[in-house]
């Protein structure tokens, strides 16, 4: 049986190397009471308080601060819960690899949710667009890692932490500056990501089919 490489991820985003060194620091931290799947199945609140609190800045936009403490703070357990089993050899390796990433997408839906209420009603609908690219891009991830057992979730230097602080910084700016420029900007936000997607998946499949191609070669080649 091939073993499971879930919980390895390949390649790094731009911020990795400053996110691992926070994250050695901060498992220590944990209290112990708090376990890896306590900090896994935190997401499911953290997503409540995500529309909550989109509903409130409907009539007051500062509560999207509000939002974006949700965002850091499903950043922080979701870093930290694989950190936490590894240290205290107490990971769920399998269970983790398909909750966290379940309530991953849980916690994107919860996101486009949150701004489809807060955006006027002539702009909601491309969020539907813009919530099939990232779902997307979530769905290659995992297509990539049955086909060939690498779970790469960065690209470009662009990982989940990076899209996260976009979030963050697209709040900041709402709240600065109100909706209208958000709405201007969405249709570019959302051509890039398209682009970017195509490039993913050609780059995917051209690493698969070498390792198909490499596979049939090799049975070729072997005696009978």
């Amino acid at each position: 049986m091939e073993t499971f490489s879930g919980d390895k991820k390949v390649g790094a985003s731009l911020l990795h190397p400053l996110e691992r060194r926070f994250v050695e620091w901060a498992v220590t931290k944990v209290p112990k009471p708090v376990e890896t799947y306590h900090l896994t199945l935190a997401t499911i609140p953290i997503c409540g308080l995500l529309v909550l609190f989109s509903f409130l800045a409907v009539d007051d936009i500062r509560w999207l601060w509000g939002m974006s403490a949700m965002i850091a703070l499903q950043w922080l357990t979701d870093s930290l819960d694989g950190a936490v089993g590894r240290l205290r050899k107490t990971g769920l390796v399998r269970w983790g690899y398909y909750m966290d990433h379940l309530l991953d997408y849980f916690f994107l839906a919860a996101l486009m949710v949150g701004y489809m209420i807060l955006l006027p009603d002539k702009s909601k609908w491309v969020f539907f667009f813009v919530f099939a690219l990232f779902a997307g891009y979530m769905v290659n991830a995992y297509l990539v890692m049955a086909a060939t057992n690498k779970f790469r979730i960065s690209h470009l230097g662009i990982g989940p932490t990076e899209v996260r602080l976009l979030f963050i910084l697209i709040n900041t700016l709402l709240i600065a500056f109100g909706k209208t420029n958000l709405v201007f900007a969405l249709p570019y936000t959302l051509g890039a990501a398209f682009v970017g997607l195509l490039y993913v998946i050609y780059r995917e499949q051209k690493e698969i089919w070498a390792l198909d191609m490499g596979k049939r070669q090799q049975h070729f080649q072997d005696p009978a």
